[in-house]
């Protein structure tokens, strides 16, 4: 998704939050810093300002009573961009979170998520429970979605300009170009990093109130209801007409998500309308 010189000119400053590893993380703040905090993780080959900030969340937030603080996670947007797989565990980036919020110093905050920065939010939730008091995770389904990437391939194709022949393989090449400034050899190393790591699942839900969405036209729609209905504190979105890649712009997403976040310490599962 690219966006225009006005949406970059009227984003806040980018603030420099150095990881645990020397990765420089950029980070945006927007509102009232006494507001509740909503940490903000944007999908795979996106960025903070793409994700949320020219698709109308940053506005929608701020307006709600939120503050929000959104991350370029490391590989993208102006945050360093390695190109070792190694950098790029699912270890390396919940831990990037935990930086986030002990830079800024927030003992908790709420977390929206999509598509990567939803599986990032489904370990971060686990592994600091005593910060993230819930979650929304957009575009997320059960086991690993990049198990098909052909990574070699893939390479073939940057450095030599080898046409690629899978499908999904060439989506994400196409997506990753889509957003000036990214770096390929840097996403496809994530993605290598990435693939063989922790899983969402049944037996590794967060205990915490969760709120799932999902387009009615993203092919993970039916994986991410089992996940959702696996969640002991899990409740389902579904966002009408959108697919993987335009979900984050629908209103009905950013209002679901608001609500859920107004809804504040309720227990039990959450009682959202399926829309169908």
């Amino acid at each position: 998704m690219q966006w225009s010189v006005m949406s970059q000119r009227t984003a806040p400053p980018h603030r420099f939050v150095y990881s645990a590893d020397g990765v420089n993380l950029a980070t945006y703040e927007f509102g009232d810093s006494s507001a509740p905090t909503v940490l903000a993780v944007h999908g795979f080959a996106s960025s903070a300002v793409a994700n949320w900030h020219v698709t109308g969340w940053t506005r929608d937030l701020i307006r709600a009573g939120f503050h929000l603080i959104a991350i370029d996670q490391r590989g993208h947007g102006l945050s360093d961009k390695p190109r070792s797989p190694a950098d790029y565990t699912m270890e390396a980036l919940v831990d990037d979170v935990l930086q986030v919020l002990d830079a800024y110093l927030l003992d908790e905050v709420a977390y929206a998520g999509y598509s990567l920065g939803a599986r990032v939010g489904w370990q971060a939730a686990r592994e600091l429970e005593g910060r993230i008091s819930r979650a929304v995770l957009g575009g997320i389904p059960d086991g690993d979605p990049l198990r098909r990437f052909k990574v070699t391939d893939a390479r073939a194709h940057i450095e030599h300009g080898t046409e690629v022949a899978d499908r999904l393989t060439g989506a994400y090449l196409t997506m990753a170009r889509a957003l000036p400034g990214n770096d390929l050899k840097a996403l496809v190393a994530l993605v290598e990093g990435m693939r063989g790591g922790p899983q969402p699942g049944a037996d590794n839900a967060p205990t915490q109130p969760v709120l799932f969405a999902t387009g009615t036209k993203d092919s993970i729609l039916e994986a991410s209801k089992v996940l959702a209905a696996a969640t002991p504190s899990g409740g389902f979105f579904e966002i009408p007409g959108r697919n993987h890649f335009n979900a984050p712009t629908s209103r009905a997403f950013r209002e679901a998500a608001i609500e859920f976040f107004r809804s504040g310490s309720s227990s039990g599962r959450v009682e959202v309308p399926l829309l169908c």
